[in-house]
């Protein structure tokens, strides 16, 4: 099989690393790809979101297989596109891919269906804003209901500080994404990230991640596009994830297939595991970054038939059974992401990173790159917020968040930061 990857960040890299282990691969093109993707296969410099020039594309490579990875082009229905021209595609339609493009589509389709979440209020009035604080008490959640790259959501600790985050998105602070805004009563518990894959009616649910969106240790400071993971996260139980299949993936999945939209894909469901059971925190329509490099470097051998059958279809009858063997296998595996220093604001590119051989030595180790570049001396520079993805499986979640961080440390990069407590609430004592 050929297969084109669409994306250039870490979770394209995991899932280029993980689609060249299966004896299917053949080809692996990537568009736009990365310095470091294109060690796996080609890459060609059509960006992510240029909806012709992938179509384009795939009429001139004619791929057997198209696994979209980030969210923007399947909200701009790259996907549905593709599939008229006669390509197999993973990932889904633009109208299943409103679930993550805007937060107040999946609210109310949730609020129809009667899944577990938040109660909301969607708004683009201050005033609204104002009254829905006052008639609630903090902390306040805050969201702009399109996609603003994994930082449109603002949890204020005071209604003086719910109602400036909300004056500043309706004025703009995150663009068009922040026109409409979707307020939240805040859930207590514990987060955690369960991905299911499906073709549209069948459903395969892999091993539950618990992601840290926060800058620093402790879960302080701002919210980011993720800085660390592991699975499987110990806080989703056999029982909870079976509740979660059939009181929030099941109808989801269903509703959409009904109304003539068969979601074919991976979904993301993030969770907050509350007092009342789990309750939905967020969708998206792709697999989290770094929550994929965990998965990838987690999962057996061969994913490439799973994601054929999500998007072709019979998934039980062709490849459920042989799936399941790589659930049960499944290793832990955890993840420290390296990202610039300023990030998730302002940052400076073109440091130049050392150690990266010395970190993939150690055992069980793999360094996805997430943002990085080559310099005419052909060194590895940083290109980006979030860098590197340190990733390591072991036969513990002890033992891979160690080898993660002895990586880590092997890493020569002074304008790098990195938390230093990835896994703790699963590693605590008691």
């Amino acid at each position: 099989m050929n297969i084109l990857i669409i994306g250039s960040g870490g979770r394209e890299h995991a899932l280029a690393w993980k689609i060249a282990q299966s004896p299917l691969a053949e080809v692996i093109w990537c568009a736009p790809g990365s310095p470091a993707m294109d060690q796996i296969g080609p890459c060609f410099d059509v960006a992510a979101d240029d909806v012709k020039g992938l179509h384009d594309l795939a009429l001139q490579l004619e791929p057997d297989l198209i696994v979209i990875g980030p969210e923007a082009p399947l909200a701009g229905g790259l996907a549905d596109g593709l599939r008229a021209r006669g390509f197999d595609v993973f990932g889904p339609g633009a109208e299943g891919a409103r679930l993550e493009a805007s937060k107040g589509f999946a609210k109310d389709l949730m609020a129809r269906l009667g899944v577990p979440t938040a109660a909301y209020r969607k708004t683009r009035d201050l005033t609204v804003c104002r009254d829905f604080f006052t008639g609630n008490s903090a902390p306040y959640v805050l969201k702009a209901d399109g996609l603003a790259g994994g930082k449109g959501v603002v949890i204020a600790p005071d209604i003086h500080t719910a109602i400036n985050e909300a004056e500043a998105m309706l004025s703009g602070k995150f663009g068009g994404a922040g026109a409409e805004l979707v307020l939240e009563e805040f859930m207590p518990g514990e987060e955690a990230s369960v991905f299911v894959l499906t073709d549209g009616v069948n459903r395969l649910t892999l091993p539950a991640c618990q992601d840290h969106k926060r800058l620093l240790d402790g879960d302080e400071g701002p919210n980011t596009g993720g800085m660390g993971a592991y699975a499987p996260a110990p806080v989703m139980t056999p029982e909870l994830l079976k509740v979660v299949d059939e009181t929030i993936a099941a109808p989801v999945i269903d509703a959409l297939a009904q109304a003539g939209h068969p979601y074919q894909g991976v979904l993301y469901i993030g969770l907050m595991i509350t007092p009342e059971g789990p309750k939905v925190v967020e969708f998206n329509v792709r697999f989290g970054d770094p929550e994929c490099q965990v998965l990838m470097a987690s999962l057996a051998d061969d994913i490439v038939p799973a994601l054929l059958a999500c998007a072709t279809g019979g998934m039980p009858a062709r490849d459920f059974a042989r799936l399941l063997p790589q659930l049960e296998a499944a290793r832990p595996a955890a993840c420290v992401v390296l990202a610039s220093k300023g990030y998730p604001g302002t940052y400076e590119k073109g440091s130049v990173i050392k150690g990266l051989n010395a970190a993939s030595a150690v055992e069980g180790v793999t360094v996805f790159h997430a943002g990085t570049g080559l310099n005419a001396e052909g060194e590895w520079i940083a290109a980006g917020g979030r860098v590197l993805t340190v990733t390591a499986t072991a036969d513990t979640l002890e033992q891979a968040v160690s080898r993660a961080y002895e990586a880590v440390d092997l890493i020569d990069w002074p304008q790098g930061v990195h938390r230093r407590d990835i896994a703790w609430r699963a590693l605590a004592p008691g």
